[in-house]
């Protein structure tokens, strides 16, 4: 039996990459750095985690593959564009994250249920038609590796969708009635950051779990749902 190497955390960064968020993207790109940064200065925190972060828009594009940021030099750059198709996102996943998880396992390691950090500005320009793909990706029966999902809305994102979005109510949340939507937006990474570090800390204490904390100005959505 070939030796287990150890036990990784994937975690998935889906980004809105939609026009809206254009006047944003320093304070997006920005944030993605200082993930990154805050990863590489915990590297005994970051041999448990691997990371991919997603731009998103009328479609997918990968700003940086399956890392592990110990050893990735480069920082992902988000590119503005088109509209805010949910659907594209949850596609994309149903298919990356089952081969993310089978390539893992291929290089001797454990994986645990991945989770995704979902950060948009808008409501789905794509209808309903993501819900078909969302409900699938998060069926455990149909879906083995099904996500954990962390959903955080900003702007015009309604508190009802962040929720469908969640695959837990206490995972969904929503920028407080006028905050800057670029302190949002750091708020939001600040919050990711210290999630993987408190959630790799546990792994490497042996006694996993997902921490998910949330951002400052930021409430959670069901609060705001009834």
């Amino acid at each position: 039996m070939a030796e287990i190497k150890g036990v990784l955390l994937p975690a998935y960064v889906m980004a809105d990459e939609s026009g809206s968020m254009g006047p944003y993207q320093a304070e997006l790109s920005d944030g993605l750095a200082s993930l990154c940064e805050g990863l590489r200065a915990e590297p005994m925190i970051a041999a448990k985690l691997r990371l991919a972060v997603l731009g998103f828009s009328d479609d997918v594009q990968v700003r940086l593959a399956v890392a592990d940021m110990r050893t990735e030099t480069t920082l992902p750059r988000v590119v503005i564009r088109g509209l805010t198709h949910y659907g594209a996102v949850f596609d994309d996943l149903l298919g990356r994250i089952p081969a993310d998880v089978q390539w893992l396992r291929g290089q001797g390691y454990k994986v645990h249920r991945p989770v995704v950090f979902f950060l948009s500005d808008g409501q789905p320009t794509d209808g309903n038609g993501w819900r078909a793909s969302h409900a699938q990706l998060t069926d455990k029966a149909r879906t083995p590796t099904a996500p954990n999902i962390i959903a955080c809305g900003i702007g015009n994102a309604e508190a009802s969708t962040m929720v469908e979005v969640a695959t837990r109510p206490e995972f969904a949340f929503v920028a407080k009635p006028g905050i800057d939507l670029g302190r949002a937006i750091s708020e939001f990474f600040h919050s990711l950051t210290s999630s993987l570090v408190a959630s790799g800390q546990a792994l490497q204490s042996g006694n996993p779990q997902l921490v998910v904390n949330r951002p400052d100005q930021f409430t959670m959505a069901i609060d705001e749902v009834g």
